[in-house]
């Protein structure tokens, strides 16, 4: 009797067998059944934190109103790198607490800007982000709009992005001489000046190696800089901390889940274009994805589906887009039977909802409305 063929990985080559070795040695993406032993888990594997989850020295940079909205520049200190600027967004004229969002921005492979990719500060869209406005939001700022529906948002920069960012001088020099032709790879979409984003997405690798030697990872330093976030918006006045979720696409639809799943403060969690079980992930769907993705150590404790389900039955939105290139269709439809098992099994499937989208990697105007609508029925707003 032959055996049976062996999955073989176009990007592992004649080495597609280090898979099924490494699976022989322990396995990998147990389940990980909702509650506190897997909460405590993933805190473990995402445990970074620098002193407390409070953010230092906070300051009012400016504010305006514009289009209905009202707009506050903060920013806060971390105790490490440049201070963190973050844009609150509220309807105008609102009275009384109301029910809060931290609006978290992609990845993109594009870390000049951070929070102006979702959101318009006092001056407008930004031209130069128009095009990645265009392909992955159906061209607007979705957290202005979440403002407008009668939330206060929050959106801060992310590790790496932004006013988090690492300057070009801090770059190794062959990020910086690669970086034209990196970012021509990369697409229009990324395009930045000094082709910064080219490189940066080579030094995503050093910093990656940075935080497995100081004993972290970058997914735990994104996920403690968000709940930093998340505790600073909770405890502002105007916000019903009793009230609050998080949202966001592809890379932010990941420091979502991240955050639902080291954080007792949420009361709901959207998680659009980012959702896999990572058996799904193997083969072509490894190397387009940030380090964020790939904490180090989880991947023998559980699975993605996992971390977002493991605060169930606090309510959860996924929105998978179909043809998504960053996935496979197999893997995102077992990633939603996985997680709507574990809702399942605390006898809460109404708590969880899956929408599966026709069409490529995005936050589009229908599937931002229909967020906005879940939104407003776990939160009352």
């Amino acid at each position: 009797m032959s055996r049976p063929a062996r999955p073989f990985y176009a990007h592992l080559g004649p080495f597609s067998d280090l898979v099924e070795a490494a699976k022989a040695v322990r396995p990998l993406f147990p389940i990980a059944p909702p509650g506190e032993a897997t909460r405590r888990s993933a805190r473990e594997v995402l445990g970074f934190r620098v002193g407390g989850e409070q953010p230092d020295d906070l300051r009012l940079e400016q504010a305006w109103h514009v289009d209905g909205v009202e707009g506050e520049e903060i920013s806060w200190s971390l105790g490490f790198g440049p201070r963190t600027h973050a844009w609150v967004l509220k309807p105008k004229g609102a009275k009384g607490p109301l029910p809060g969002l931290v609006a978290l921005h992609d990845h993109g492979h594009s870390k000049f800007y951070g929070k102006e990719k979702i959101a318009d500060g006092p001056e407008g869209p930004l031209p130069a982000l128009e095009p990645l406005r265009r392909t992955y939001y159906g061209g607007r700022a979705y957290a202005n709009a979440l403002a407008r529906e009668g939330f206060v948002v929050l959106v801060p920069d992310a590790f790496l992005f932004g006013s988090r960012k690492f300057p070009l001088e801090a770059m190794p020099d062959i990020d910086r001489e690669l970086a034209k032709a990196v970012e021509a790879a990369l697409g229009p979409d990324v395009a930045a000046p000094d082709s910064y984003n080219g490189a940066a997405y080579s030094h995503e690798h050093v910093v990656a190696k940075y935080c497995t030697l100081i004993g972290t990872s970058l997914a735990a330093v994104v996920a403690y800089e968000d709940r930093v976030a998340l505790a600073y918006l909770r405890d502002r006045p105007d916000v019903d901390a009793g009230r609050v979720a998080s949202i966001g696409l592809s890379g932010g639809g990941l420091r979502s889940a991240l955050m639902r799943a080291i954080s007792d403060d949420l009361s709901a969690c959207v998680i659009v274009g980012m959702m896999s079980t990572y058996e799904g992930l193997l083969d072509s769907c490894v190397a387009t994805h940030t380090w964020m993705l790939f904490p180090a150590g989880w991947s023998q404790r559980g699975d993605l589906p996992d971390l977002a389900a493991s605060a169930a039955p606090s309510p959860l939105l996924v929105q998978y887009a179909l043809d998504d290139p960053l996935f496979t269709v197999s893997g995102m439809r077992a990633a939603d039977a996985r997680i709507a098992s574990h809702y399942q099994g605390v006898r809460a499937p109404e708590a969880y909802r899956g929408e599966f989208h026709p069409g490529v990697h995005r936050f589009d105007v229908p599937m931002q409305q229909n967020a906005i609508a879940w939104l407003k029925e776990q939160l009352r707003a």
